[in-house]
């Protein structure tokens, strides 16, 4: 039906049908009529007519959902109409305070939209749309209502400013995230935490809810204040413990003012659970403030404040048996640590009380293990780090862990042996099956147990001996209770666990040779325990003690045998049992090498594990027998040549494809393994040309499968290494070119392909297809750095392999967004070290590409310049330190040889005629560089130095600018010092690329950051200015 001739009525039927309607054919129509209405020029109106005059709130919710997404088109409206949005909109909420929650919520969403889309749009020599904080304190001078509206509008902007759209230029973000941050964001949070203020100076009413659900919106508001991307990190929220809060400098009056945590604090101890647990989040950012905000004297006061408030939380425990309550609590503790250095945490007045007060807490938390299994991370997470720091402590006040880290480690042994009967007996979730958290818990417990390890050896001792003698007991047929067996089978495991994670710890701690003698009494133990269940099998066969075995020898192989792998192995191939696997390794003597279905396809990868260890016990001995290494290969050649001719009749086409992934695996088990020119010669040897064609014919025939694809690409991945130089052919040889000539066809062959699948859903994008491309890139970037293949010879001979696999990279990188680039680790990892191969020798196909196509490369670089992942953003500045050196050194030769002209002149020309059309390109590099180095806590800094001297040698208005603006925004006393900083910065420094030149603009920066971030940490009102100036 035409969208101008539905009435109000015919609007909410389609309301009706898209937010409650289960009939999917109904709603999938609602959806489109939603897509035409936002399109169509009756779109304000129809959201106009919906909110005044629609019966459901429904109607008032899909008006708004058409507005936000109106709003929020490339193309913009127009300021004008936009204002009248906005203003219409803070009318309407003003005027019906009352709309349900999520009708509010998602009108406000729209003025935070427009707000952060607009705002440096000026009309009449003014930021129109930054009036808004204005408004909202028009909200909260009304009812209580329109408090809760005022503070979600504040909210709700603080959290659009701080979320990346990744459609739109990050750049842009950066820009209008880093002004909102310098002009509003200290306001706002100043605006709250008087709000909460007046809160705690008059009697609460919590059985109003309008009060709780404003106290709410508060908390909220601050949360988000506090966790604001302050300097464009973009914090990935995994990595919990590892966080530091960069709050900006002239926020230190705040956080000096010890009333800003007592505030929390108290409110913590005033409010019912569901809003302490926020203030309670709100004091893990303030535990979490970077250490640089304050010197060392305000530190040890604000860290006083801190341990004053945990130690009257622990003291009043009552609030922290709600679950929330607890987990934050947990959190707050472990970011102490985080913070803050043991050798600070001593010479607090209060800390041998609140250590005592921790560990008791720990040890109730360890003891009522089915409580909040997820907290005790953060617990374990304290201990160990406090442990691992007792050999730097250097202050004379005792630490004290020596008489509680062994109570930890025994809270822990005593409380999941205990645990085991309880989940026998009501058959509960059993902890061990939990294996990724088992193990992490344990991880964190091995530093732990090391301290003071008499005392955890002789009650593991203790504890192992009276279990294994109750379970050998149980084992005679007449006594054995299958409940008891179940209990005690249990309890061993754990054990067995523990003992491999105490010997772990060897290697955390300082170790004494009385401390490896009891390392060996409770590994003789474990052994004993091992012929114990062998003498019985199959019968008292148990999974779960088999997995905390198969822990307890990998922690004593890391320990005791790493170091003596060469003579161990040598002892291992001349045992009958490893002579025989070595020359029988088939499906008859070891099913799991089979095609069998009772096998899944990620079983098969432990083929690759498998094949790994028994080609190291092949090479032991191997030499230049190649008579030995085809005897070895002989199950594969047999599994080769029945694929071979399966294919050239009528195959089964699932048999031969589990024969192709379970070969590929054990293929690259034994590439993996082989690290000598002459073993891996034997290799490449054995499969090209015969069987490596066989692989490229499945990666044709099932690309859209990756469980096939993702096995061959990772085996070519690993053919392509050239680990300690085994790639390296003798020189009449022409395998290098032969190997790289197949990897190209492969990944060429992948990559037309996998195109061909178009688009996919975002839960189908990494399996289907990113995976794959991350491992083409991986393979790429081994083939180009492995120095053992000339590329030149490709050109010279007409060879077009390398030039198809340029441009299957192109082709891939440009199907993928630059936000997947960032957001999946793995291909950014490989991408990134691709592009810096690819720009340190092949900067003429650089240079080369079609000029969008350089454009998405250069913004992928500028993109992974501010990425928290190190070594992504040290290839962007290595990559970019290539390209500007080639610009700069272009630039330098112009003129003084315009007699000559050649293909590099011509390609210089090109790549200096992109820059000119293209400015503020290399401009947004630099002031993130500048940023990075002023602002941010900046692991590289010798990596991110080198692109910067060509940036302001090339760019040197640019840099003035800069310059200025950081300057200018402070206050006079504070110019001068920032001014001399940036004298001294460029001092000694010359017009030239050279490496002397380049190492002394190094040493300049070292010195500079240092002296800046001095300069900036003295107190004023004034707030340091982004030097982030691109529109």
């Amino acid at each position: 039906m035409a969208l101008h001739f539905q009435s109000l009525a015919e609007l909410e039927v389609l309301c009706t049908h898209l937010y409650i309607g289960t009939d999917l054919t109904q709603r999938i129509e609602a959806e489109k009529a939603l897509l035409e209405l936002i399109d169509s020029p009756e779109c304000l109106s129809k959201c106009q007519l919906l909110l005044e005059r629609g019966t459901t709130s429904y109607a008032q919710l899909l008006a708004a959902t058409c507005l936000s997404k109106l709003v929020s088109c490339v193309s913009p409206l127009p300021v004008e109409q936009r204002m009248d949005i906005r203003n219409y909109i803070l009318n309407y909420v003003a005027s019906q305070p009352k709309l349900a929650p999520f009708v509010i919520q998602a009108l406000i969403q729209v003025i935070a939209k427009i707000t952060k889309l607009g705002w440096f749009e000026v009309q009449k020599e003014q930021f129109v749309f930054r009036e808004i904080i204005a408004d909202v304190k028009k909200f909260l001078q009304g009812t209580v209502e329109h408090c809760v509206i005022g503070v979600i509008i504040l909210s709700e902007l603080t959290q659009e400013m701080n979320l990346v759209d990744y459609s739109r230029p990050s750049a842009k973000h950066r820009k209008i995230a880093t002004s909102f941050r310098d002009t509003s964001l200290k306001d706002i949070l100043v605006l709250a935490c008087s709000l909460l203020k007046e809160v705690l100076a008059k009697p609460l009413n919590l059985q109003d809810q309008c009060q709780q659900n404003l106290v709410m919106q508060v908390l909220k508001l601050v949360l988000n204040c506090l966790n604001f991307d302050f300097i464009g990190s973009s914090a990935d929220e995994s990595a919990d413990d590892l966080c530091t809060v960069q709050i900006p400098t002239t926020w230190r009056t705040i956080f000096l003012e010890p009333e800003t945590l007592d505030l929390f604090f108290n409110l913590y101890h005033s409010l019912p659970p569901l809003l302490s647990q926020l203030a309670l989040s709100c004091l893990v950012q303030f535990a979490s403030t970077r250490r640089s905000l304050f010197n060392s004297p305000e530190r040890a006061k604000y860290l006083g404040n801190l341990i004053k408030g945990v130690k009257r939380i622990l003291e009043n425990p009552q609030g922290l048996s709600d679950p929330g309550n607890y987990h934050e609590f947990c959190r707050f503790l472990a970011r102490l640590k985080t913070n803050y250095q043991l050798g600070e945490l001593v010479t607090v007045k209060e800390y041998p009380e609140v250590i005592r007060l921790i560990a008791n807490f720990t040890i109730t938390s360890l003891q009522h293990w089915e409580f909040a299994p997820n907290s005790v991370h953060y617990l374990l997470t304290l201990w160990q780090r406090m442990v691992a720091s007792v050999p730097f402590v250097k202050s004379t006040e005792p630490h004290l862990l020596d008489t509680y880290a062994p109570e930890i480690t025994k809270a822990f042994i005593t409380s999941r042996l205990e645990s085991v009967a309880i989940v026998v007996r009501d058959h509960l979730d059993d902890p061990l099956d939990d294996t990724a958290t088992v193990f992490q818990q344990l991880e964190q417990l091995c530093t732990v147990s090391r301290c003071e390890y008499e005392k955890t050896c002789a009650l593991l001792v203790q504890l192992f001996d009276q279990n294994a003698q109750n379970y050998q007991k149980l084992l005679h047929p007449s006594s054995g209770v299958t409940v008891d067996i179940s209990i005690q089978e249990g309890r061993l495991a754990w054990l067995v666990y523990l003992v491999g994670t105490v010997v772990g710890g060897r290697l955390t701690y300082t170790s004494t040779d009385e401390h490896d003698a009891m390392d060996g009494e409770l590994s003789c133990r474990v052994f004993q325990l091992i012929s114990l269940m062998d003498t019985g099998l199959p019968r008292c066969s148990n999974e779960k003690i088999e997995l905390a075995i198969l822990w307890f020898l990998d922690q004593f192989r890391k320990t005791y045998v790493g170091d003596q792998l060469q003579r161990t192995s040598k002892k291992l191939v001349k045992i009958d049992a490893v002579k025989f696997m070595l020359k029988n390794h088939t499906s008859e003597h070891f099913p799991f090498l089979g095609i069998s279905d009772s096998y899944s396809l990620s079983d098969f990868r432990c083929r690759t594990t498998f094949y790994t260890a028994l080609t190291r016990l092949l090479t032991v001995d191997l030499g230049e027998d190649e008579d030995e290494f085809e005897n070895f290969m002989l199950p594969l050649t047999v599994a080769f040549e029945t694929v071979l001719q399966i294919f050239n009749n009528n195959f089964k086409q699932e048999d031969v494809k589990r024969m192709l992934i379970g070969l590929a695996r054990d293929l690259r088990g034994i590439a993996f393994a082989l690290n000598t020119k002459t073993s891996y010669t034997m290799l490449f040897d054995w499969m090209y040309p015969t069987y490596l064609p066989i692989l490229q014919n499945a990666v044709e025939r099932w690309y859209g499968e990756p469980a096939c694809t993702t096995p061959i690409l990772k085996l070519m991945a690993e053919l392509m290494q050239n680990r300690s130089q085994r790639l390296n052919f003798d020189v009449s040889s022409p395998n290098g070119i032969l190997l790289f000539r197949e990897a190209s066809k492969m990944v060429c062959t992948y990559s037309n392909q996998i195109l061909s699948l178009g688009s996919l859903s975002k839960d189908q994008i990494y399996p289907m297809k990113l995976k794959g491309i991350s491992i083409c890139y991986s393979a790429l970037k081994s083939a180009l750095c492995g120095n053992y293949v000339s590329f030149g010879v490709f050109k010279l001979y007409g060879d077009n392999h390398f030039d198809n696999v340029l441009q299957a990279f192109v082709k891939m990188l440009l199907s993928v967004s630059h936000s997947d680039l960032l957001q999946y680790r793995k291909l950014s990892q490989s991408y990134y070290p691709l592009l810096e191969c690819l720009t340190q020798d092949h900067m003429s196909f650089i240079i080369n590409l079609e000029p969008p196509v350089l454009m998405y490369v250069l913004t992928s670089i500028s993109e992974g310049l501010t990425t928290l992942d190190t070594v992504v953003s040290s290839s962007c500045c290595t990559s970019l330190d290539y390209i500007v050196t080639y610009l700069f050194k272009h630039i330098a030769k112009e003129g003084k040889k315009p007699l000559r002209c050649g293909d590099a002149t011509q390609a210089g020309q090109r790549l200096l005629r992109f820059m000119q059309q293209n400015p503020d390109v290399l401009q947004q590099m630099m002031s993130v560089l500048m940023n990075t180095i002023v602002f941010e806590d900046c692991r590289n800094q010798w990596s991110v130095s080198r692109p910067l001297l060509g940036l302001i040698l090339l760019n040197e208005k640019y840099f003035s600018e800069l310059r200025a603006s950081l300057i200018n925004s402070q206050p006079l006393p504070r110019q001068e010092v920032l001014a001399q900083c940036f004298r001294n910065l460029m001092e000694g420094v010359e017009q030239n690329l050279s490496i002397k030149n380049r190492d002394r603009f190094t040493q300049n920066l070292s010195v500079f950051r240092r002296d800046v971030a001095e300069a900036l940490r003295s107190d004023g009102n004034t707030e340091p200015c982004s030097l982030d100036m691109m529109g």
